[in-house]
This record gives structure tokens, C-alpha cells and sequence, in this order.
């Protein structure tokens, strides 16, 4: 439904006291006895919760369950992940995307060791001055871990308030985002914060869902606005997002002494600080992707095959790929060109990948070359 056919009836940001006392009973209720049995659920240890919490960011349960559980048996508290190598916390975060975050939660962790002798701020004003924590991380971990009365938003919180007081505004834009802040302020109880919070991120993960909201199974629907007016299919309103940039490139997987040659990207920009098979803009001859491949790794490249293309999207860009194959005439130098998007180059042996953060992409591009890490 388009913005303007929607009535405009808005609610102040100041609720009702009944209302607050029904939604609270109600969703807490279903809560207990409805949530999902989640490993980050079974502990109120802030490290576990902000690492949960970081994990879950644009990235499904069900694939961040492994990853966690990995994560805390290697580095089981924020003095480990604190004195941790990068690469080795690279390498934990291989596979689950949005790389920053991880470089930013190691950057985060050293700063509470270093100035808080490892112990977390209590605080979401406290934990919003460390790297990585903004005000949704800083809400979830302050409510979870320490019980304060502070608020969250996320996607799933955005859209059951939406639904609930029939937010008109795009929830995307300043004006529907402050709303929504300011309904969840208000609304967060005095007691049972954390579950409160949790309540209504499940109740958007599992219920109020996107596309076809289960809205009979729905525990607060009685005091559902967008469900009264016939509005729940058509909130929250959301401007489209910008489609990925297109980037065309080529990816060349060679072979030295039983090792393929792998690239490890600069740690800032695109899987920075990752290791992957050498890849250079798609260019329109094999003798200008010889050039280019040699000037990259030092060494001339001889035979090359087309092993296949694959694309790979993420959330700003989309890549595709012609994979190649081919041999160097000697083992390349360790450290491409000053300025290039690479600041090391090694041939590693089979049994070595697992022991390297590769992202999925590259592995993916091993994959298409028939050498699967």
C-alpha cells in the first residue's frame, strides 16, 4: 500500500500505562514458555551476549550457532580474544561474512582489557564508547547482561512496533527510526529488561515475520494497531534498498609444489585482512590477464584455463567471477606491488588452508577450480 492511502493516527511516544502493563504480561509470558532454546540464552556473561549479539547481525540463527559455539571453546573470555592474533580471530570468523565486525570486536575487546582490566561496562551509555557497540549492541548487552531498563532495535524490533502502533513513516529514514526508538524507550519494563528485549526480537524472528505475519498465534495481537486496521501485510514501510554494485573480475587459482597460490587482501576494504586465490578486474585478452597476474605476483604465469564462473552477492556488491587455472614459472615473490589491494602472497600446502581465514567467496573459487580446501 502506497505511504499516502495510510491514516495518520499516531500515538504520543508517552503509552498508556494499561497498555504497557498488557504488553508486557502478555509477551513475556509467551516468552517463557515459547523462546527458542538458543546456546547465547543459557548465560547472562556479557562477552558471550555481545559476541552473540555481533554474530547475529544480518546473519541467520541457524548459521551463527556453529560459529559461536566454535568462537567461546577457543576464546572462552575477553582476556583471550583480547590477547588473541588477528589472523587467528579472522580465522574463527571465516565463513560468517561482514568481516568488520569481527575486526572491530577484537578491537573492542583489547580496549576493555587494556583500560578496564577486562571487566565490561554495566552500562549502555558505558558500553557505547567501545569499538564496535552501537546503541542496538550497547541496549542488548546493558538489558541481557545487566538487567538495565534500556531499549533495542533491530529489524525484527522495528517491524513488530511498526505493526503494533501502525508507524507510518519508512522505519529506514531518520523520522521513522526516531519514532521507533522512542516507542521502544518507553515501552521497555522496569524489570525483566533483557527478557522484555528478547521477547521482542523472537516475537519478529518467529511470528511477526516479514511476509505472511502469523498473526492469530501472535501473543499481542489483541493490541496490534496494523492488525485492528487491516494494515499488517502492508507495514512497516520500507524504501528500497540500492541494488549491489555489479564488479566483474577474474580469479586465478595456480598450483606450486603441491600448494596453491593464495593472496591475503589489505586489512582495510573488502575481506580485508582474508586469504584467497589472487583476483584482478575482468580484462579482454589472456595476454593482458598474464600481464596483470605476473605484475601481481611476481611471477610469469604460463597455461591458463578456464576453470568455470560463479557469482557471489553480498550486501553492496555482486561479483562475478570467471575462475582460471594455470601454472607460474617460478614460486611467486611474498609481497605483491606497493599500493595493490594484496600485502602478502604464500603457496600453501593442502593441509595448511584450514589453519587461514578465507572468506566463502574464495572458497568458493577453490571450489570451482576443483581444489576444495
Amino acid at each position: 500500500m502506497p505511504q499516502s492511502s495510510l491514516p495518520s493516527t499516531r500515538r504520543p511516544a508517552l503509552l498508556p500505562a494499561r497498555l504497557a502493563r498488557r504488553l508486557h504480561a502478555s509477551l513475556l509470558a509467551w516468552y517463557d514458555r515459547s523462546h527458542r532454546d538458543l546456546p547465547w540464552r543459557q548465560t547472562s556473561d556479557p562477552y558471550a551476549v555481545w559476541l552473540s549479539e555481533v554474530m547475529l547481525q544480518q546473519t541467520r540463527v541457524e548459521t551463527v550457532i556453529p560459529y559461536f559455539d566454535r568462537f567461546l571453546r577457543e576464546l572462552p573470555t575477553v582476556l583471550a580474544l583480547a590477547e588473541a592474533p588477528e589472523e587467528a580471530v579472522m580465522r574463527l570468523w571465516s565463513g560468517l561474512g561482514y568481516y568488520r565486525r569481527a575486526r572491530l570486536l577484537h578491537e573492542g575487546a583489547r580496549q576493555i582489557v587494556r583500560e578496564r582490566q577486562g571487566c565490561f561496562p554495566d552500562t549502555a551509555a558505558r558500553l557505547a564508547d567501545v569499538p564496535g557497540i552501537g546503541r542496538y549492541t550497547a541496549g542488548a548487552i546493558a538489558s541481557i547482561a545487566f538487567g538495565e531498563r534500556a531499549a533495542l532495535v533491530d529489524g525484527n524490533v522495528a517491524r513488530v512496533l511498526a505493526r503494533l502502533f501502525a508507524v507510518e513513516e519508512d522505519v529506514r529514514g531518520a523520522p521513522g527510526l526516531r519514532r521507533i526508538w522512542a516507542l521502544a524507550d518507553t515501552l521497555v519494563p522496569g524489570s525483566r529488561a533483557g527478557d522484555w528485549n528478547q521477547g521482542l526480537m523472537e516475537l519478529g524472528a518467529t511470528t511477526c515475520t516479514p511476509r505472511a505475519p502469523r498473526c492469530p498465534a501472535c501473543p499481542v495481537r489483541s493490541c496490534c494497531e496494523a492488525r485492528a486496521r487491516g494494515l499488517e501485510a502492508d507495514l512497516p514501510l520500507l524504501r528500497p534498498r540500492t541494488p549491489p554494485a555489479l564488479r566483474r573480475q577474474v580469479a586465478l587459482v595456480a598450483m606450486v609444489s603441491g600448494g596453491v597460490v593464495l593472496a591475503r587482501r589489505q586489512p582495510q576494504g573488502l575481506f580485508g585482512g582474508l586469504w584467497e586465490p589472487p583476483t584482478v578486474p575482468d580484462l579482454v585478452t589472456e595476454e593482458e590477464l598474464r600481464e596483470a597476474f605476473g605484475a601481481l605476483l611476481g611471477a610469469p604465469v604460463r597455461d591458463l584455463t578456464h576453470a568455470g564462473a560463479l557469482t557471489h552477492v553480498l550486501s553492496h556488491r555482486r561479483l562475478e567471477t570467471q575462475v582460471v587455472l594455470a601454472r607460474l614459472a617460478r614460486r611467486p615473490q611474498s609481497r605483491p606491488p606497493a599500493g595493490d589491494v594484496y600485502d602478502a602472497v604464500r603457496v600453501i600446502p593442502s593441509d595448511a588452508w584450514a589453519d587461514l581465514p578465507m572468506s566463502a567467496f574464495a572458497r568458493k573459487v577453490l571450489a570451482q577450480a576443483g581444489v576444495v580446501p
